[in-house]
């Protein structure tokens, strides 16, 4: 199925997961859905336009629903706050197929997880897909208190039952500190898969402490980029192979905002180079990357960019578009 194909999806039940967190069973009433792997994520199409990524956090065996946990953030830029104002039992919605930008290696020796507060979703899928395959983990699961965090007593269950680990980590509670990161890093096997998703905070610290280790080693998942994407600053052409078109990308507007005021409809999401929506093929032309999610590798390679984020620093690109 095309990536930018999407979905009829009807809310079932809606439950109070944690503080601010509510989980959301999205089902469809044409029976089994699509299947998607530990890690994955939906694009969530909610009002005026407003698109929002979350990971999937259920069983990836299951093909009668997906779940996803929803943080009620005060800093919402308008998809949390609305979820969980307007999304309620029977509503009807469209979404994206599952796409993932997070996969889990199944085949790793170790796979060794630290959660931050609302980045535990893609490892509860992990977890559970871990489970069936046999392999060991560990789970370092970060909250300012156990109130804040969804999935404690599942995850505790998952654990004594298998060959996992679940380390909880509360901040704020007596006796609490966060966690030592890099200590964790330093002592995991060198064959040891390491993941995180969290907040930025936690991400940088992930990725200093993973900085010796093999890129293919170290897996992380962004809420947000890094840093703000700064302004493009130049005026460049993309030609769309498909339709026939060559467009001029102004300074300050991104290759995403000109195609879409030119009535193009395109995959986006975010915006900011994190999940994935908008990734095309590049026929012609050097780019300048600004995304999170394309390896050196692949970033070397010049066939693929995001753009909503990404740039060219030749005079044209040509796209697949």
């Amino acid at each position: 199925m095309s990536t930018s194909a999407t979905l009829s999806l009807r809310v079932g039940r809606v439950r109070q997961e944690a503080q601010g967190i509510r989980r959301y069973e999205l089902l469809a009433d044409g029976g089994a859905l699509p299947r998607f792997e530990a890690g994955a994520h939906l694009d969530l199409h909610l009002q005026d336009g407003l698109k929002r990524s979350y990971s999937i956090c259920n069983a990836p065996s299951e093909t009668n629903r997906y779940e996803i946990a929803v943080l009620d953030d005060p800093a919402s830029r308008g998809g949390s706050r609305f979820v969980h104002q307007a999304l309620h039992e029977g509503v009807q919605l469209t979404a994206s197929v599952p796409r993932n930008n997070f996969p889990l290696v199944e085949q790793a020796p170790h796979t060794l997880m630290i959660a931050g507060g609302i980045g535990i979703t893609p490892f509860r899928a992990m977890v559970h897909r871990l489970q069936i395959l046999g392999q060991a983990w560990t789970l370092h699961y970060c909250a300012r208190t156990r109130q804040h965090a969804a999935f404690v007593e599942e995850l505790q269950q998952l654990a004594a039952s298998g060959q996992g680990q679940l380390h909880l980590h509360f901040d704020l509670e007596p006796g609490g500190a966060p966690l030592d990161i890099a200590q964790q890093i330093a002592s995991a096997d060198e064959n040891t898969h390491l993941y995180c998703c969290g907040p930025g905070s936690m991400l940088d610290a992930f990725e200093r402490a993973c900085s010796e280790r093999p890129p293919t080693r170290v897996h992380r998942e962004r809420f947000a980029a890094a840093t703000p994407v700064p302004s493009i600053g130049k005026t460049f052409e993309i030609v769309l192979a498909r339709q026939g078109r060559t467009l001029k990308v102004l300074p300050n507007k991104s290759i995403l905002e000109t195609v879409l005021e030119a009535g193009i409809d395109v995959p986006y999401s975010c915006f900011e180079g994190v999940c994935g929506a908008c990734e095309t093929e590049v026929l012609e032309g050097c780019i300048q990357h600004r995304d999170t999610l394309l390896s050196e590798d692949e970033r070397a390679a010049g066939d693929r960019m995001m753009i909503c984020c990404s740039t060219a620093t030749s005079p044209s690109l040509v796209l697949d578009l």
